[in-house]
């Protein structure tokens, strides 16, 4: 048996540089991502300063006043926007006070409950309500909601008057001519909410119901395996998982609430009254009053509807940031099962 001499070589192997660089359509794609993303940052950026540089003669004029004071008259120098402020509030707490548990349900029902081959329609019914434009929403919550809203607006004052936030003014819910006294709960801020949780209502369904099915199965399995029931699994795994969608599609929401207009304005009469009754006649909020006034204001009353705007587009700006961190730093399915 002979034995093949063997040389010693000394080879030096050097390690191939990797490159992390994009090439050929990834380096498009993300030179394309990377230019619609500083657009929208500039646009966004953009109308913030546009605003900014329109309101300031009106802060300077007005000072503090302009936050304070709850008055809207032009013709005697007296502009504030604490009631058109607190009408925002109201309306936009009074929408996802009824868009946030028909929101969950329905993204728990799709998610959770609904047949297979139910479940994309229902998505799809419920994607299709955001495309309605937000007129068609003021119609409807004017002509149909509102007469069936201010019955209820009695009933819940009858009942719950003793609550200030049901309490209405200059109203007897125990008159026996309750149709000649009705006019007083109708085209309130209560009755404005309604419209806009329809409107707000498949933008919080869609984060949730993307939160939720991307919760692992195998841990919906296990708590299954352990004897819990369909909802004590949801309950343990699915909600606990899903949290931040919740809260996150929730803020998003009433980002949305905060600046709706044309359904407010068709349904809300107008009145400068700081008030927190949302079952009586009249209020405003930021959105409708700038779009009430926008068409005949003087050039000082324009820069006060501007400053106006600029407070609304600073809130809404916090309340969208303060959502996006919340889903993003929520469970994202990482982890989930193939």
């Amino acid at each position: 048996m002979t034995t093949l001499p063997v040389q010693d070589a000394t080879v030096e192997v050097e390690p191939r540089t990797i490159s992390r660089k994009a090439t050929g359509a990834d380096r498009v794609f993300v030179h394309s991502i990377r230019a619609v993303g500083a657009t929208v940052l500039v646009i966004t950026g953009g109308v913030g300063l546009f605003l900014g540089w329109q309101a300031w003669p009106t802060l300077t004029h007005y000072g503090l006043s302009f936050f304070t004071e709850a008055s809207w008259q032009p013709e005697a120098d007296i502009l504030g926007i604490r009631a058109v402020l607190t009408g925002t509030v109201m309306v936009a707490l009074v929408a996802m006070a009824i868009a946030f548990p028909l929101a969950l349900l329905t993204a728990l029902y799709i998610s959770e409950y609904a047949p297979a081959f139910l479940r994309s329609t229902l998505v799809s019914l419920v994607d299709l309500m955001a495309a309605v434009p937000s007129i068609i929403w003021g119609l409807w919550g004017y002509f149909l909601i509102m007469p069936y809203a201010a019955e209820f607006a009695v009933w819940l004052d009858r009942n719950l008057g003793w609550v200030p936030l049901f309490d209405v003014h200059n109203a007897d819910p125990d008159a026996a001519l309750i149709d000649a006294a009705i006019s007083n709960y109708s085209f309130s801020m209560f009755c404005a909410g309604i419209a806009v949780a329809m409107m707000v209502l498949p933008m919080s369904c869609a984060v949730m119901r993307q939160v939720f099915s991307q919760t692992p199965p195998g841990e919906k399995e296990a708590a299954l395996a352990l004897g819990a029931t369909k909802w004590g699994m949801i309950r343990a795994v699915v909600l606990p998982f899903g949290r931040g969608g919740i809260i996150g599609g929730t803020m998003l929401g009433l980002g949305r609430a905060l600046g709706e207009t044309i359904a407010v304005l068709l349904i809300l009469s107008p009145s400068f009254e700081s008030k927190w009754r949302i079952l009586e006649i009249g209020g405003n909020t930021v959105s409708a009053l700038i779009a009430g006034r926008f068409g005949d204001a003087s050039k000082s009353q324009l820069s006060a509807l501007l400053a106006a705007g600029f407070v609304l587009f600073l809130i809404t700006l916090v309340v969208n940031t303060i959502a996006a961190m919340i889903v993003n730093r929520s469970r994202s399915g990482a982890g989930t099962d193939a």
